[in-house]
């Protein structure tokens, strides 16, 4: 088994088709993973071909990996089928709330990080696409989504053509807490962030971009309050329309 501390983001893969039977054995296994009532509250749509990756690739920023890799997996969180099957079997379903979307949600990502795992074990390479949530509308456009599905995740997945170098991570001691939640010092947090902020290529990052500090990349360049405010408006306003609020 890949060891998860040398587990890599991959973006740019190899002209090399990834086999159907392998993916779809993987994709099977990963529904051995933990989920709320053994419902599987998730739906998967695979998109191998150019012109369908096309329609997505606006959606995730025009991401250059969505058209390169062989495969891009859209993971929904879905209480449609249950819906559905609920509604065949003269039972009333009440699945149209908040609460069901941030089950089929927590169903729907514990099954991608599985999948993501068992990928690394057959040295798969993957990236793990954030931008799913910000144009939620689009993707459901182009997949054509029905009431009560929703995309939480995103993979692009081939095999590697690169093998970059591993990124960053904060120490243990930084996020986990004993019995109760302990708030962060300045200390603590110079402890914690120094380190990164020392790092070259983060000095770097801040030099060119005419910044004071690492936190303002973040806060005036990567994810300003006025486009998480604008993706947030839109984020609601398709859970209204799928039917979740």
């Amino acid at each position: 088994m890949k060891n998860l501390m040398t587990r890599r983001t991959i973006r740019k893969y190899a002209d090399k088709e990834v086999d159907e039977q392998l993916l779809n054995r993987l994709m099977e296994e990963a529904a051995r993973t933990q989920t709320m009532g053994n419902l599987q509250l998730y739906s998967i749509v695979v998109t191998r071909s150019k012109e369908m990756k096309q329609q997505l690739a606006p959606a995730h920023f025009n991401q250059p990996m969505v058209m390169e890799a062989p495969v891009v997996l859209t993971i929904c969180a879905d209480f449609n089928r249950t819906t559905r099957w609920c509604e065949e079997r003269k039972a009333d379903p009440g699945y149209d709330n908040l609460l069901s979307f941030l089950n089929a949600a927590t169903d729907a990502l514990l099954y991608t990080q599985t999948l993501c795992n068992l990928m690394d074990e057959e040295r798969l390479g993957y990236c793990y696409l954030g931008t799913t949530i910000y144009q939620p509308q689009a993707i459901i456009d182009v997949l054509q989504l029905p009431r009560l599905t929703f995309p939480v995740a995103t993979l692009t997945v081939g095999w590697p053509a690169e093998e970059p170098p591993l990124t960053d991570r904060l120490p243990l001691e930084s996020f986990v807490h004993n019995e109760t939640y302990r708030d962060y010092t300045p200390e603590a947090i110079d402890r914690y962030y120094t380190p990164k902020e020392q790092l070259p290529e983060n000095q770097h990052f801040v030099s060119l971009n005419h910044k004071e500090t690492l936190a303002q990349i973040f806060t005036d360049i990567r994810y300003t309050k006025k486009d998480n405010e604008a993706m947030s408006e839109g984020l609601l306003q398709t859970l209204k329309k799928q039917g979740f609020l």
